[in-house]
């Protein structure tokens, strides 16, 4: 896809006083080196226990919240280590992934030593994504060093990329009324990317059927995440205000003298004030809905205040209530005494999330296997569980086959070229460049490889930007390759396609469900969502799985039992439908009865309160 730069770092020994030192230089130095020296790169690519580097997270994560969970609060009474525990988390894994990596490098570990930073070199910066918006934040080697005790009184807190980084297309178009200019509504839901506004509409068209009113509060930053405008309905569509996501400001809070607390990982030793400043950056920097700075979540909660206050539902809706926003909404929404539902809007994996946690009162999960995880997550002291499947996969039996089919044929027939006799998509994710080239390279080789005449459309996740596919359009021996359109996507054209290709997008879930085969993709060890341990996909770990498994397709299969899409994902096409009664009849009880007695929905699995959550045994 992209080939990675030249130049870059290396971190070469530099002994002084016959003390072991290191310092970080230019990689075109280290040929010229006759000690101990290693690049960057290379230390990031040294393979790590995975075990290890998520006990360490869980480690590290409580030493950050007993220290400074209690530095900032917004007005409402959220800590600031609550609400951004997501980026926080992710960050401190990006962290904790070089100093193992250091830990394993033998040279390094035979002989530690403080690290001299690189002149000038930022201690915060951006790693490389194909996402449109998200800030894929990550401490520099020069920030491993300042952790590891080097001085940085020349070293900006930011990279240079990321402090010249624009936020001038976050805004969300027209400011919205005053909240106080808004009337009542039953149901206030919440949405801030294309698969939350598709997951949570059906459900409140299945509310307005039954007479209940509702507001979409639409929070996207990028265009193609916008909700779009509901035609023949009463729902309410609002976005805040235009400038809410552009806010930027220093988190003095998180400014700290060193103070002698540490935490030890893997034979280092890093001062906690050292581990927060860094973060301080994450909450400074502007960056859209998906990661909003401090300013932008303290503004954000006197704005829901203001809809909740003139709206008075009796119940918020989301489709995640981890991220900063959906945390923010959660307990923003239990202040004003309205039940809280969050529906599951992507396919979970115990590696997959940004934090294992869920705070709504109400979860409704897709199949039997996400209760099992949902029970270890939830937070709340009332929370109840529940497998209703997923409302936006209601209309699946409705796609039209034949006219996917038509459009795959119509992007891969080029000039006087006909489309080839079989067609594979891939659900692509928004990985960075070097794992996609990687399951790019893994796919192009399997199909050419594999029997009878075979071509690829590429269909782009909703929220990654389609350039990283261009070095892929062209014939590759034979091979036919095109890209859908991304107002298309994986779900416009997957009933069409002879096989679906993916790591872990939801789309192959939705695949499995219409009987289109899955392969599941990526190299040996490499997360995915284990559709092949229901029997609902095939593994495929190299370009010869690929090719062994299309090659098999001429074969008639048995369909699939429905024990097994039923763990994975309860379809019924009415999950919208069972969302809804769920809603009303939770709200018709809490009207009703003081003790809180509720009904299920039909098919509902409830797991009693138990103290503080409900344990995961």
């Amino acid at each position: 896809m992209s080939i990675r730069p030249t130049g870059g770092l290396g971190l070469v020994r530099s002994d002084c006083g016959g003390q072991p030192r290191w310092a970080l230089v230019g990689s075109g130095a280290l040929g010229h080196v006759q000690t101990d020296c290693i690049k960057t790169a290379e230390l990031e690519a040294i393979p790590l226990d995975r075990e290890e580097l998520r006990d360490l997270v869980e480690t590290v994560m409580s030493a950050l919240e007993s220290y400074s969970g209690a530095l900032a609060s917004t007005p409402g009474g959220v800590g600031w280590f609550h609400v951004q525990h997501v980026p926080v988390r992710r960050f401190v894994a990006e962290m904790l992934r070089k100093l193992l990596a250091l830990s394993a490098w033998e040279p390094f570990a035979a002989a530690p030593g403080p690290v001299t930073l690189a002149p000038h070199e930022g201690l915060v910066g951006l790693r490389s994504s194909s996402s449109r918006e998200y800030l894929a934040y990550t401490v520099t080697w020069s920030g491993i060093a300042y952790l590891l005790g080097a001085a940085a009184q020349y070293n900006p807190s930011r990279s240079a990329r990321l402090r010249n980084l624009s936020r001038a297309n976050t805004a969300n178009g027209e400011p919205s009324p005053l909240p106080s200019r808004l009337r009542e509504r039953d149901v206030v839901a919440l949405s801030w990317s294309s698969r939350h506004a598709a997951t949570l509409m059906p459900v409140l068209v299945e509310l307005e059927r039954d007479g209940r009113t509702s507001l979409m509060l639409d929070l996207a930053t990028d265009r193609a995440e916008r909700c779009p405008a509901p035609s023949d309905t009463d729902i309410v569509l609002r976005s805040p205000p235009s400038d809410l996501f552009t806010l930027s400001g220093t988190a003095e809070d998180l400014h700290l003298p060193e103070d002698g607390h540490t935490v030890r990982i893997k034979g280092h030793t890093v001062q906690l004030t050292r581990v927060v400043k860094l973060l301080s950056v994450l909450l400074e920097t502007s960056g859209g809905c998906t990661q909003p700075s401090w300013r932008t979540l303290v503004q954000a909660e006197t704005w829901l205040d203001g809809v909740l206050s003139a709206t008075r539902p009796h119940t918020v809706l989301l489709s995640n209530d981890t991220s900063p926003l959906g945390a923010l909404a959660v307990h923003t929404a239990e202040r004003h005494g309205a039940n809280t539902v969050h529906v599951q809007h992507g396919a979970w994996t115990a590696e997959s999330v940004g934090r294992p946690t869920l705070h709504s009162r109400d979860v409704v999960v897709m199949g039997e296997r996400d209760r099992l995880l949902a029970t270890a997550w939830v937070r709340h002291p009332a929370a109840e569980l529940h497998v209703l499947g997923q409302p936006r996969f209601d209309a699946l039996a409705g796609l039209g086959r034949e006219a996917q089919r038509r459009y795959l044929e119509k992007l891969l027939a080029s000039g006087n070229r006909r489309a080839p006799a079989r067609i594979a998509v891939w659900a692509c994710q928004p990985f960075g460049p070097d794992r996609l080239k990687a399951q790019a390279d893994l796919l192009l080789d399997g199909l050419s490889a594999a029997d009878s005449d075979w071509g690829l459309v590429i269909a782009p996740h909703p929220a990654q930007s389609t350039d990283v596919f261009s070095p892929l359009l062209r014939s590759d021996g034979g091979l036919l390759v095109a890209v859908a359109d991304p107002r298309v996507g994986a779900r416009g054209c997957l009933a069409g396609a002879d096989a679906l290709a993916s790591a872990y997008s939801t789309c192959g879930i939705e695949a499995a469900l219409l009987g289109v085969p899955v392969l599941e993709i990526g190299s040996p060890g490499e997360r995915t969502l284990d559709l092949a341990g229901y029997g609902l996909a095939r593994r495929c770990s190299n370009a010869h799985d690929v090719a062994e498994v299309l090659s098999a397709l001429r074969d008639p299969r048995p369909p699939a039992l429905r024990t097994a899409t039923d763990a994975v994902c309860r379809w019924r096409g009415d999950s919208a439908a069972q969302v809804a009664r769920l809603i009303t009849q939770r709200a018709e009880a809490r009207a009703t009865s003081s003790n809180h007695v509720h009904h299920d929905a039909h098919g509902a699995a409830c797991v009693p309160p138990q103290g503080e959550g409900v344990p995961s045994r």
